[in-house]
């Protein structure tokens, strides 16, 4: 992991991956060309597909072998998959992504003790996203991963954390990047895992900080969802740009977590009572009871991302308001440099 590493820009960035095809090949290979970790999300991969609704198991794995293919086209980068734990057919994506040879596989939304026996014999390598050095423990007893990021409280879409928590000090992002930094040293003898930060970073001057704090890099999701590249609907990108501060807001998912998202129409409409789902043609989610939600998710997402916002919704960061408009990722990253640079001189 530390020979990749040394390939990446200063600030190491980590694009974070965003589901339901928001982070494709278009944008991996973007940020993976320009000096950082480009990531393909594989959660609800193959809506395009023609067989989504029929063959959803298979046309997920399909989508993402293609997606991969096509970012190994589009770059020389570093660009890595993310997959949700949480998935049905998690360890069908895992083996795919192996088999595809991707340089890193990152595994969140929950924790697989059995992860490093599916990339046995395979140069990719294993990053797990974390929300605290407890899970951190638990996991290194029985493995040590390649790298490690940890989510805060201010991040976008489901959280780690309950919803008394996501204001309490004992879990801003600070404590809990410094507390997994002392984590993983007590493994130094063994491997050198580098921490990644995530949740709410927006600036070059928030990397700055979290690089301080003993981060080896940070991962960011929300500040590349307003550029040309993203994958998503010029839609899905502008509610972005119009959102304000009170627009962001936490909402109660049909998988049981809270999540952060922004305020529109369909939200309003979901908690008046007036969506319901017609019963569950993907169990996409081991958590997600399709009958009794008061909404399907998954069809959400992927209307959202189509730029059907009165059908959909958009996860966010606790920072999206901040979006002004949408630019490349070229001119995002040599923005998020200078102001990192900037911070840098100021200290």
């Amino acid at each position: 992991m530390l020979e990749l590493l040394s390939r990446l820009s200063m600030p190491r960035i980590i694009q974070g991956g965003m589901g339901k095809g928001v982070s494709l090949s278009g944008l991996a290979s973007a940020v993976a060309n320009e000096g950082g970790i480009g990531i393909i999300s594989a959660a609800g991969i193959g809506v395009e597909e023609k067989d989504f609704s029929k063959n959803f198991y298979e046309a997920n794995i399909q989508a993402l072998v293609e997606e991969i293919r096509k970012t190994r086209n589009l770059t020389d980068g570093i660009f890595g998959v993310n997959i949700m734990f949480a998935l049905s057919n998690f360890v069908d994506l895992v083996v795919a992504s192996v088999k595809e040879k991707v340089p890193i596989l990152f595994a969140g939304a929950g924790i697989s003790m059995d992860l490093p026996k599916y990339l046995k014999e395979s140069k990719t390598k294993l990053g797990i996203i974390v929300s605290s050095a407890r899970a951190v423990k638990v996991i290194c007893k029985k493995y040590l991963p390649d790298v490690i990021v940890v989510e805060g409280p201010k991040a976008g879409g489901h959280l780690g954390f309950s919803i008394e928590n996501l204001n309490n000090p004992a879990f801003t992002l600070e404590k809990l990047v410094q507390e997994v930094v002392q984590e993983v040293r007590k493994f130094a003898d063994k491997k050198i895992i580098p921490v990644f930060a995530a949740g709410g970073i927006y600036t070059g001057a928030h990397i700055k900080r979290f690089l301080d704090l003993g981060a080896a890099g940070v991962q960011m999701a929300t500040r590349f969802v307003t550029t040309h590249e993203c994958d998503a609907d010029i839609r899905f990108k502008q509610a972005y740009i119009n959102a304000k501060k009170e627009d962001i807001i936490i909402i109660k998912s049909p998988v049981g977590m809270p999540g952060r998202a922004i305020r529109n129409k369909f939200l309003n409409e979901v908690s008046e009572g007036k969506w319901k789902p017609k019963g569950c043609a993907y169990h996409c989610l081991k958590t997600c009871d399709g009958v009794s939600s008061p909404y399907c998710i998954m069809r959400a997402l992927v209307n959202a991302v189509r730029g059907n916002l009165d059908r959909g919704f958009t996860f966010a960061g606790a920072n999206a308001y901040l979006a002004e408009k949408i630019i490349s990722v070229k001119e995002l990253m040599a923005t998020l440099r200078d102001e990192y640079e900037n911070a840098c001189q100021k200290a």
